[in-house]
């Protein structure tokens, strides 16, 4: 076999962690794009190597009982639902599998029973906050690409990026992801820059005016708009920012950032408030009494993009944490101290630890609105807020909630918790294979007693898992 070969009727068995299919071909292991378990399929060889192969789909002969019609026009341009034409079931039956693979033979782990999967309510329109790029020459199918080069038209857009394509973007027509009015509100802007000859910003050549457009939104129906532009130009931004103003009364907070960096990241730059509240908030059910949190949501804010399945995830996260209204709670990676508030009715303490100093400001802010005085937030590198003389000053946990990003936590971290040795830890992730490497450092001292996994990105090949481990 070779590069390019051509291979027919091959049965796909299975789906890889990162969201391939799998088959067997003369004993290798071939990792497809495309396709769905049960299809049968015509394949194009794409990589050799000596105990794998990568291919795709080039034509199914058969399709598979567990396929389900995908829903978006883009689905097979954009890199976001990959998995909509897979049946929902069947996608969270490959989630749970992904959970017990990586803690099994990432982590070489004993595990109790786990927990079938808890599946999101909403499979679309379930995310807060969606991110869209302009671009002056937006990414062309072959038919619009001959139409283009006929009547020598100029292509803009304002979508998503192509996977793997920096510095290419096709125009979004509608996203499933958001609900309204965040298509409306794309849609808008696209249309006053282009009647207004508001130049689309050019990635390659790294000019023109328009560059970003975030639209955040809250269950309370609360939204929050961020233009982000390369210059102080107030004619063009106010010509965008007016018509949101006028067409969306919905949109309680429009934003504006000046960025003439080589990057669209703008957690360094000022965020001008240009009409309404610098923020938005969400509200969140308490777990086990009356009443509901509020968290202010701000420009640079983090808070869960399935806002009703975080509900459930922290419940879960309560759950394990087992308080009785004595315990010293410790909050690693806190982050705008979502789960630190959600849990500090039923804890004597809670101590929330961030590296993002903004996001601490923001837990600070939480913990006012919501009449919590049993917080206390500190930020900084965790490695190094974790040590003796913290721990002095401080207290030692008697449980700690850990949920760092998706690299998991640092091996110091992991190091100094078994010093600490609380009587429980709670690790929420968004990766399993990191968590399995961390979980497999700490089996030194713990018991896993518990583990669920948690769909919070439905038609993504993501999935959460949150895991109790008690002092043995």
């Amino acid at each position: 076999m070779k590069k390019g070969d051509r291979l027919t009727n091959i049965i796909i068995e299975t789906m890889a962690a990162e969201g391939k299919c799998i088959a067997r071909l003369d004993g290798k292991v071939a990792f497809i794009d495309g396709g769905a378990p049960g299809d049968v399929v015509d394949i194009e060889l794409t990589k050799i190597k000596s105990n794998f192969l990568e291919a795709r789909v080039v034509s199914v002969q058969k399709f598979s009982e567990h396929r389900d019609q995908p829903f978006c026009e883009h689905f097979g341009l954009c890199g976001g639902c990959v998995w909509q034409h897979i049946q929902y079931a069947e996608q969270l039956k490959y989630k749970q599998q992904q959970v017990v693979d990586n803690l099994e033979r990432i982590g070489g782990l004993q595990l109790p029973p786990i927990q079938p999967i808890v599946a999101s309510a909403s499979t679309r329109y379930y995310r807060n906050k969606l991110d869209y790029t302009f671009t002056a020459n937006r990414w062309l199918t072959k038919e619009e690409l001959n139409v283009a080069i006929e009547n020598k038209t100029y292509e803009v857009g304002l979508g998503y990026h192509i996977p793997k394509m920096y510095d290419r973007v096709f125009d979004v027509k509608q996203c499933h992801l958001q609900p309204d009015p965040s298509n409306a509100i794309r849609v808008q802007v696209r249309q006053v820059a282009m009647e207004n000859d508001i130049p689309f910003f050019d990635l390659r050549k790294q000019i023109g005016f328009l560059r970003t457009l975030t639209i955040r939104s809250t269950l309370a129906g609360e939204v929050m708009v961020i233009l982000q532009v390369t210059y102080d130009k107030m004619e063009w931004t106010e010509k965008i920012l007016a018509a949101i103003a006028e067409n969306f009364p919905q949109v309680t907070s429009i934003n504006y950032i000046i960025n003439g960096k080589r990057n669209d990241t703008f957690a360094d730059l000022d965020i001008i408030c240009w009409r309404g509240n610098p923020y938005i908030t969400e509200k969140m059910r308490l777990p086990a009494a009356d009443g509901e949190l509020q968290f202010r949501v701000g420009p640079k804010s983090f808070y869960q993009t399935n806002p009703a399945q975080a509900f459930e995830l922290y419940k879960i996260a309560w759950k394990m944490a087992a308080l009785t209204g004595n315990e010293l709670v410790y909050d690693l990676y806190t982050g705008t101290g979502t789960i630190a508030n959600f849990v500090a009715r039923d804890a004597a303490k809670v101590v929330g630890l961030e590296y993002v100093a903004a996001a601490i400001d923001d837990a600070k802010i939480n913990s006012q609105i919501n009449q919590i005085d049993n917080t206390v937030f500190f930020a900084g590198d965790i490695k190094d807020l974790l040590k003796d003389s913290f721990l002095k000053e401080n207290g030692k946990p008697d449980v700690v909630i850990t949920d760092p990003p998706r690299a998991g936590m640092h091996e110091d971290v992991t190091k100094m918790l078994l010093e600490v040795a609380p009587n429980r830890i709670v690790y929420v992730s968004c990766n399993p294979a990191t968590q399995a490497r961390d979980l497999k450092i700490l089996a030194e001292k713990y018991v896993i007693t518990q583990v669920q996994p948690v769909d919070m990105f439905p038609h993504t090949i993501h999935v959460e898992n949150v895991v109790r481990l008690d002092l043995r």
